[in-house]
């Protein structure tokens, strides 16, 4: 991912550079794609719109990938927000820390 806009307490945007599914046929199913978060005001509460532009029904991963999202917004980013303490996937066998450059 690399960030590609970013305007504080507003708007987030991913750029998706790489990715890897171990269950796809197609591996590389979100490159190319954005990732987007917009804040926003709505009844004096905080208003999150997310985007995944170019996740579209076509994609063999859609709807796996739409449910999982649904899952990290309204589960483990609420948390976060809500208690400071996020539920992030965990490491999955075999994945390293890649060494700094």
């Amino acid at each position: 991912m690399k960030i590609t806009e970013y305007v504080p307490g507003k708007r987030v945007v991913w750029l998706v550079l790489d990715n890897y599914f171990n269950f796809t046929e197609d591996k590389t199913e979100w490159k190319g794609t954005k990732v987007i978060f917009d804040v926003s005001k709505k009844d004096n509460k905080t208003q999150l719109r997310f985007t995944h532009d170019g996740l579209v029904p076509e994609y063999e991963c859609f709807n796996v990938c739409s449910n999982a999202w649904g899952s990290y917004i309204n589960g483990s980013l609420r948390s976060l927000i809500e208690t400071g303490k996020g539920r992030p996937n965990q490491k999955e066998k075999g994945e390293r820390k890649k060494a700094s450059r």
